[in-house]
């Protein structure tokens, strides 16, 4: 007996390419574009990485530059912005708003042109949502990314407080939601696991 909750797949069509957005306030979103990257590197996809906020070393990072020389032209890298932006103890004291407010837009000029080049598969702009929250890359430009994006390229969006009233504008939402995390009970993030 067929699931009543299940459609018939035959009146399913395919996309020829989606946006899809991780955002939230909890733990996994550069995670599950880390893991979106892998999938389209195996089905043997032409993936750019586009990284707004994280400056420093972190372990997707160090993934990502091991595993370049095996993919060869399939994978670019860039990594952009210049930390977190007025996030307390966790900013950088050394960076003007400026800086900040520059990195973005030449990272944000880099996502575009991946994007709109037609040269690939999938583009990740990880941590977009929270430059465009932050004033650091505008509502209308992440607007112009989703609607100037190559009709054959994928697109996928990381990071907190992605705009509400783009959500028409996008195939695939996940909000990760936070149920606990020990950095409530005043602990560090763990290398390996948040970094």
């Amino acid at each position: 007996m067929q699931n009543s909750t299940m459609s018939n797949f035959e009146d399913f069509q395919t996309k020829e390419s989606v946006v899809l957005v991780y955002t939230g306030d909890g733990k996994g979103k550069t995670s599950a574009a880390v893991g979106l990257m892998s999938r389209a590197l195996g089905n043997r996809w032409k993936v750019a990485f586009i990284q707004f906020i994280k400056y420093w070393g972190v372990g997707e990072h160090v993934f990502i530059r091991d595993i370049m020389p095996i993919y060869k032209d399939k994978l670019y890298f860039y990594k952009g912005g210049k930390g977190f932006y007025k996030a307390g103890d966790m900013s950088p004291s050394n960076v003007s708003d400026e800086q900040h407010k520059q990195a973005a837009q030449v990272t944000y000029d880099e996502a575009l042109a991946c994007a709109t080049s037609g040269d690939y598969d999938l583009v990740i702009c990880d941590e977009l949502n929270n430059a465009v929250h932050d004033g650091l890359v505008s509502h209308e430009q992440m607007v112009g990314l989703i609607e100037s994006k190559a009709p054959g390229t994928s697109l996928c969006l990381t990071g907190r407080n992605f705009p509400d009233d783009l959500l028409p504008m996008v195939d695939i939402a996940t909000e990760m939601k936070k149920l606990k995390h020990h950095f409530d009970d005043k602990y560090l993030a763990n290398k390996g696991i948040d970094f």
